[in-house]
């Protein structure tokens, strides 16, 4: 009974998340019903000491991470720095290779700091520009666009500061450059396959006879203007360069050189003192000083054009920023709420019987995620309930946290695009398309990110490279 009622919780969530109700109002509904069919008493001792807890935690640790992400992309898209490099890689790639240009200049905005909801936005007008000059249908777009944006660059990649790739650093002690090795192999992976897919898809599209407006009527057709000035597109890449390079810097020798443990600071005499554990921290330390570089790099170069725009671009972004913290919250709450319940150990019990760690962390950080629709979501679910157990069994195999990191964050991105995910309806609409069109396409990218994670299980242990 216990076990169906973690199981009724789940679906509640995915169904109102699916049809579009606020996780923010519905996730503490969800868990409170859990709890209430368990304990009734219990319902309020655990909405305030459990729920809002685990909440205002993941908000006080990766808050500052989404707002100053938000930010940066904001800033890069009012300069113009974005549609700059969207122009100039599609310039150097040439028309006829529509598909690689797209992914790519997702994959680069991405990996420079660009919230992957901005990157929709910024990218949009210019695949359906290609795409129709190129003949190819509109219906693959989402999926492009979901293979340059959603997969390698935002949680495979060493050092994407994507908050994927940040959370795992506090619960293994890792920074968001852990494991190179394996996390290049998967990135690479990950394109090679997904690019391939697709070019099959255009092909067999184009074989049906299929051309741009296939299959439905057109929605949402940009409006793109020829007359706007672009600028250098060297200093526009200029800012994602400063992040990368910034990120290196303070992970690899700043901070490491500043804070060493337990750091306590104390300002006043016989004031409180701070202390910090600076070890589960130097991953979002780092990315989140690289960010305000980024920032500032932009403001920089493009003082003139942000003068104007920035109070409201600010606001826009601060505000986009506080929506999906608190979505992600709020689905972290949950997920406590549901780890604490009896049901749930039947579950893990399940899950942990997998015998091989990395494998054991793959599907349970996966099927988390795509039970919530998201990737830090169900990956901070996954890692508060059974971060000790993977580390206990990484101990045991030794195996570098650095890995279980890495396996982590990948399969957080595998399964977290089903039909219900926040990122994957945003786009779908943006697109002026539907689930119906062009979800098959998202669903495949997905299943190749999904089976990224096992590759560099593998890779790991037939060669122990990191």
């Amino acid at each position: 009974m216990s076990f169906l009622v973690c199981l009724a919780a789940l679906a509640f969530l995915i169904f109102v998340a699916y049809r579009g109700f606020s996780v923010i109002l519905f996730a503490p509904i969800a868990a409170l019903g859990a709890v209430l069919l368990t304990d009734p008493s219990a319902v309020l001792p655990i909405y305030s000491g459990l729920f809002m807890d685990a909440m205002v935690s993941f908000i006080k640790n990766y808050f500052p991470v989404f707002m100053l992400g938000a930010l940066f992309g904001k800033v890069i898209e009012l300069s113009g720095f974005a549609r700059s490099i969207v122009s100039s890689v599609i310039h150097l790639l040439g028309q006829s290779r529509a598909m690689l240009s797209i992914v790519l200049v997702g994959a680069l905005l991405t990996y420079g700091g660009v919230s992957l909801f901005v990157v929709v936005f910024a990218v949009y007008p210019f695949a359906a520009e290609m795409f129709r000059q190129g003949k190819i249908p509109k219906h693959l777009i989402p999926g492009t666009i979901a293979l340059g944006a959603f997969t390698f660059t935002m949680d495979s990649l060493p050092g994407t500061p994507q908050i994927q790739n940040i959370i795992p650093t506090t619960f293994f002690n890792t920074t968001s450059l852990a494991a190179p090795v394996l996390g290049t192999i998967g990135g690479v992976y990950i394109l090679i396959v997904g690019i391939l897919y697709l070019n099959w898809r255009r092909k067999a599209c184009q074989a049906a006879g299929e051309d741009y407006a296939a299959g439905a009527p057109l929605v949402n057709e940009p409006e793109t203007k020829e007359d706007v000035k672009l600028v250098n597109p060297v200093v526009a890449i200029l800012p994602l360069v400063v992040v990368g390079v910034g990120n290196l810097i303070f992970t690899k020798y700043v901070f490491p050189a500043l804070y060493n443990g337990v750091v306590s600071v104390t300002l006043v005499e016989g004031g409180k003192t701070i202390t910090q554990d600076a070890a589960k921290l130097l991953g979002i330390w780092s990315v989140e000083a690289a960010l305000v570089l980024g920032i500032v790099t932009v403001a920089v170069f493009a003082f003139g054009t942000l003068r104007d725009k920035f109070i409201e671009g600010s606001k826009s972004a601060v505000a986009g920023s506080l929506l999906a913290s608190l979505n992600t919250a709020s689905e972290y709450g949950f997920g406590s709420v549901i780890s604490s319940l009896p049901g749930f150990l039947v579950i893990r019990d399940a899950l942990g019987a997998i015998p091989n760690p990395l494998v054991n962390e793959a599907i349970t950080v996966s099927t988390l995620a795509g039970v919530t629709g998201s990737a830090s979501g169900g990956m901070g679910i996954a890692l508060a309930a059974m971060a000790d157990h993977f580390k206990q069994a990484a101990d045991a195999a030794g195996i570098p946290y650095e890995v279980l990191h890495r396996v982590a964050a990948m399969a957080s991105g595998g399964m977290d695009t089903l039909p219900h995910n926040g990122a994957v309806i945003t786009l779908l609409a943006v697109t002026g398309l539907t689930h119906r069109q062009s979800y098959r396409d998202i669903f495949a990218i997905t299943c190749i990110k999904t089976s990224a994670v096992f590759v560099i299980i593998a890779v790991y242990y037939l060669t122990g490279l990191v």
